[in-house]
């Protein structure tokens, strides 16, 4: 058990038998009345996002979240396949919690698992990715029609937005966030 002093950003809370993840906190001192504890949390299995107040020294209850690097393996059905770097354990993770991420999962890539008592609650992904433009149109010089851009799709089978002098086999650095092209990395 933990207090609304120990409340920080990225502190997972348990209320009411769900996992909260805290985004933004700020502890409030007004000039009458009681302090209180404003936060922004956001539920980790739905992603739903709340603000919810806190009397100053109450008592809440905290979960302990594992984060570890893992290797990205393959995909079996709908389960994803990850393996500890430190251990070789493989770990199954189903597509409903790997959620978007699956866009930019490449084989042999890393990802953050993060486990609550052996249940795996999200991933996350490097901020960017290199991959390779698998499929695209060829680009013709005057075209306006797209503000100078064009659909390409990468190793993954993602269709993002690059430039129109760009071709297929060219590696590109991707945000994982939003999809959008970075820059084309060159070796």
């Amino acid at each position: 058990m933990a207090t609304t002093n120990d409340i920080k950003n990225g502190t997972v809370l348990r209320l009411d038998g769900q996992l909260w993840t805290v985004l933004e906190f700020q502890h409030v001192k007004p000039g009458k009345g009681g302090a209180f504890v404003r936060t922004k949390i956001k539920n980790v299995t739905s992603g739903k996002l709340v603000d919810k107040t806190f009397n100053a020294g109450l008592k809440i209850e905290t979960a302990s979240v594992d984060k570890s690097d893992m290797q990205y393996l393959y995909k079996d059905g709908d389960d994803y396949i990850f393996m500890d770097n430190s251990t070789y354990d493989q770990i199954t993770v189903p597509a409903a919690v790997v959620g978007d991420a699956a866009n930019f999962l490449l084989e042999n890539g890393t990802a953050t698992v993060a486990t609550n008592e052996g249940t795996v609650l999200y991933i996350e992904l490097p901020a960017s990715i290199t991959t390779v433009i698998t499929y695209t149109e060829p680009g013709l010089q005057g075209d306006r029609s797209s503000a100078g851009t064009k659909s390409a799709t990468i190793e993954t089978g993602y269709e993002i937005q690059v430039p129109l002098f760009l071709e297929v086999g060219t590696k590109v650095k991707v945000d994982t966030r939003d999809g959008s092209y970075l820059g084309r990395v060159n070796d």
